[in-house]
């Protein structure tokens, strides 16, 4: 999990933001046309996109905290919020499962907290683990209990007060993306052996055939990867924008009649509501999708060599 740290997440600065303002663009150009410069309506809903993008602040019950600027070799390693909420989900994990597990040693029936966490556990392997990559997965299932426990707390810190999704970040999904990458080919490559699995690169066509499979079969593993990143960024990213939207109605509306503006904010409130109850179990089901289909990946080649020794 260290690799996360080398991935500079202000190259997503800008993808989240033009993302955030492309899905609401219509909202904003009314606030923009409808406020005059300074108003506080206008600002209050800049505040509320600025929830979706990353940024060199902390917003806090007492005001905003400045993060450093790092430089090193010319390259921006600067801290990021993004960054901040990534390393607390990081050490929530790593603290809060070490107590658990030395718990659950002096326990024969987990109860409390590390009974929840053995659920978990149980599900990944009963249900994901073994299912997809047979028995001889389980070895790897300490990689895939990280992703899922750690794609679960990014993602839920971010519906807390003054928190943040860093999942919400391309820069940490495609770091997420790249150990997933290297795990998949890692796992196929031990199962198979080398031979068998640079064999496989040619389709199993006729030689003449080789220089156009063999191009297409090494992209088809980076798309694996690639879909991973971009289907967990945009999950996590798509329900704050649509929260963001349903908040801005009110200010939209406030500015062409107070009284549309009150009547709109009852609707507009609660289904904030119901969506923001709809991303816990997005979350969930996030963390859920983003380790089962790693395992799926990581089994197909594990057992591709056992599946044509059936063909034959």
């Amino acid at each position: 999990m260290a690799l996360f740290f080398l991935f500079d997440s202000q190259t997503s600065d800008h993808t989240a933001a033009d993302s955030a303002y492309v899905l609401t663009d219509s909202v904003r150009v009314a606030v923009a046309h409808s406020t005059p410069p300074g108003e506080e309506s206008g600002n209050l809903f800049t505040d509320l996109l600025k929830h979706v993008q990353d940024s060199h602040e902390l917003e806090t019950p007492f005001g905003h905290i400045a993060l450093p600027h790092i430089h090193l070799f010319g390259i921006d390693m600067s801290i990021t919020k993004h960054v901040v909420f990534l390393w607390i989900a990081a050490a929530v994990l790593i603290l809060g499962l070490a107590l658990v597990a030395r718990k659950n040693r002096k326990q024969i029936v987990p109860t409390g907290f590390g009974n929840l966490v053995e659920v978990f556990i149980v599900f990944v392997r009963d249900e994901i683990v073994i299912p997809n990559m047979g028995i001889g997965g389980v070895k790897y299932l300490p990689y895939l209990l990280t992703t899922f426990f750690f794609i679960l707390l990014m993602n839920l810190l971010g519906l807390v007060p003054y928190g943040a999704s860093a999942t919400g970040n391309v820069s940490v999904t495609a770091g997420l993306a790249v150990i997933a990458y290297f795990m998949i080919q890692f796992a196929a490559l031990r199962a198979q052996g080398i031979g068998h699995y640079l064999a496989h690169f040619t389709g199993g066509v006729h030689w003449l055939l080789w220089p156009i499979m063999i191009p297409i079969e090494i992209l088809g593993t980076f798309t694996k990867a690639f879909a991973l990143c971009i289907r967990l960024f945009a999950n996590m990213t798509g329900g704050h924008i649509v929260i963001v939207s349903l908040l801005g109605l009110i200010f939209v509306f406030g500015k062409i009649s107070p009284t549309i503006g009150y009547a709109v904010s009852v609707p507009s409130v609660i289904f904030t509501l119901g969506i923001n109850f709809l991303e816990l179990f997005v979350a969930v089901l996030q963390a859920y999708i983003f380790t089962m289909l790693t395992s799926l990946f990581m089994g197909l080649g594990m057992q591709s060599e056992v599946h044509e020794e059936r063909a034959h």
